[in-house]
């Protein structure tokens, strides 16, 4: 049997526990944040057509800030939702 090869993301997991860059938090602040992803989990779906130049613009938005621009979008619709 082969042994496992780790991904690049587990290795990076690997490297910052090593670095001690993870720290132990309450159980309370645990559960407190897996409710803050829970609550922040995509489970619509929605298609829509824009203007090609506006899609470009975004795209080139959400490159600049290190994001896919199908997130950045959906930020941008949940701030507009919960404004």
């Amino acid at each position: 049997m082969r042994p496992l090869k780790p991904s690049r993301y587990e290795r990076g997991i690997e490297t910052a526990l090593v670095k001690g860059e993870y720290i132990n938090v309450s159980p309370a602040k645990f559960h407190a944040i897996a409710r803050a992803v829970q609550a922040r989990r995509k489970d619509a779906v929605l298609n829509i057509r824009v203007n090609s130049a506006d899609l470009k613009s975004i795209k080139m938005k959400a490159r600049r800030l290190g994001i896919k621009y199908q997130s950045f979008i959906s930020e941008l619709l949940h701030r507009v939702a919960h404004s």
